[in-house]
């Protein structure tokens, strides 16, 4: 066999081990992983001292394609992933507008995409109130899912479900044999503590945390989890921010129930106290919460009680966040870190001492067992030729090596032990 790519001598990270070897790329897919491979007339990249770890898989952005572009887009986004080491996305249903809550908004995008995204990508399908009759055919057209919000999304086309319609969907997701991923915030609790503070003109982020409490997420998580019971629904819950949450999701599925859970890089490398420096930068929902449970958060990832990580990559136009200058509240409720969850999972590992084959698993082999992407998530042979090339070399985040199509962010200033140099798709050098 004559191959396309080999790459020499780098430390190669399979679910197995990590070994110094070199792997042979024919036709976008791995076919030889062995101590040494020598052939002529080949194009050899020499990654000696570098770590070769699988493409990460991010299931959870926002590119807002169609309809927002201007918020970030496909092209820009994906360049973005790209040069953090991600090499498939699932894309969110809402930001765009339509959003993807039928199979015209779900072709339309699937378009642009296939144009524009220089990585491999998956789409979310929308549950709400209106289109539980449409679900069918969006599965039928390779949705990998459906997301749901139980508190307001924030973004009006995108209506949050009622408890009917959420049993209703999930009672027709199981059907389908589909995941139904789920913002878990109770709408109740959080509205009413939001009117409170903005009738008592208390407008900071300090505020703007305190409306959005541990509590409600508890709340949703346990009312979810009750559904789940009754409708044998398959349940992924994105951006868990407490403690207690994972607790109480990691005992579920040791009752058996069919749940997995991820949480966000900024969860883990920040807390409250960033709204100091940042500031409308730092809003996301669940919001950041005090040290003392990003710390605990962290210890149950050290433990193995959280099955993924990912970006929720949500950005937005400036002067979305420019808002928070007369309320905290009205500001865009979203981070730009795509660039950075595998940075933030190494910088982890590191700090705890963990494998660095467990951040494999985190970033990539995880997500692709939990949603059946059979070529990807790992290195073996006969899998994608899909690689993040990592350097241990101090990353700085400056405006300028942000590929985000917009340069604010939590990240900006951050150092990461490790260095991204080089990402491949495929067998394609796409970073």
């Amino acid at each position: 066999m004559v191959y396309d790519l080999v790459l020499k001598k780098g430390t190669v990270v399979e679910p197995h081990q990590v070994s110094i070897c070199d792997i042979a790329v024919k036709d976008g897919v791995i076919v030889e992983i062995a101590p040494s491979i020598d052939m002529e007339d080949v194009q050899v990249v020499d990654l000696e001292g570098k770590f070769v770890l699988p493409g990460a898989i991010d299931v959870h952005v926002h590119f807002n394609e169609p309809g927002n572009v201007e918020w970030e887009g496909i092209e820009t986004g994906t360049k973005m992933l790209a040069a953090g080491g991600v090499t498939m996305y699932f894309d969110m249903p809402l930001n765009s507008d339509p959003p993807t809550i039928n199979v015209p908004s779900l072709q339309l995008k699937e378009k642009l995409s296939k144009e524009k995204s220089v990585v491999d990508y998956k789409f979310w399908g929308g549950l709400v109130p209106d289109n539980i009759g449409e679900l069918e055919a969006l599965a039928e057209k390779g949705v990998i899912g459906f997301k749901a919000f139980i508190s307001n999304s924030g973004f009006e086309p995108f209506s949050s479900v009622d408890n009917q319609s959420l049993l209703i969907g999930m009672k027709e997701i199981r059907r389908l044999d589909k995941i139904l991923a789920l913002h878990a915030e109770s709408d109740e609790m959080t509205s009413f503590l939001q009117a409170e503070k903005i009738a008592d003109r208390k407008l900071t982020p300090k505020d703007y945390c305190e409306s959005r409490p541990i509590a409600a997420e508890v709340e949703a998580v346990v009312r979810a989890l009750s559904y789940a019971e009754i409708t044998g629904c398959a349940l992924h819950f994105v951006h868990i921010s407490s403690p207690e949450a994972v607790q109480i999701i990691h005992e579920a599925r040791g009752r058996g129930l069919d749940v997995t859970l991820e949480t966000c890089a900024h969860y883990l490398l920040f807390n409250d106290e960033a709204f100091e420096e940042h500031g409308v930068f730092a809003k996301c929902a669940p919001p950041l919460r005090p040290p003392s449970v990003q710390n605990e958060l962290v210890a149950l990832l050290v433990e193995g009680k959280i099955d993924f990580i990912t970006s929720d990559h949500s950005p937005c136009s400036p002067h979305l966040k420019d808002l928070s200058k007369l309320n905290f509240f009205e500001a865009w409720g979203g981070i730009s870190g795509g660039q950075y969850t595998l940075l933030a999972m190494l910088k982890v590992a590191k700090e705890k001492d963990l494998p660095i084959t467990k951040v494999a698993e985190l970033t990539a082999l995880g997500p692709a067992e939990r949603f059946g992407i059979t070529q990807k998530g790992r290195i073996a042979n006969g899998y994608d030729a899909d690689f993040a090339v990592v350097e241990e070399v101090p990353f700085v985040v400056t405006k300028g090596n942000m590929m985000a199509k917009h340069k604010q962010s939590i990240y900006a200033g951050y150092e990461f032990p490790h260095s991204i140099v080089a990402t491949y798709c495929r067998g394609k050098k796409v970073f």
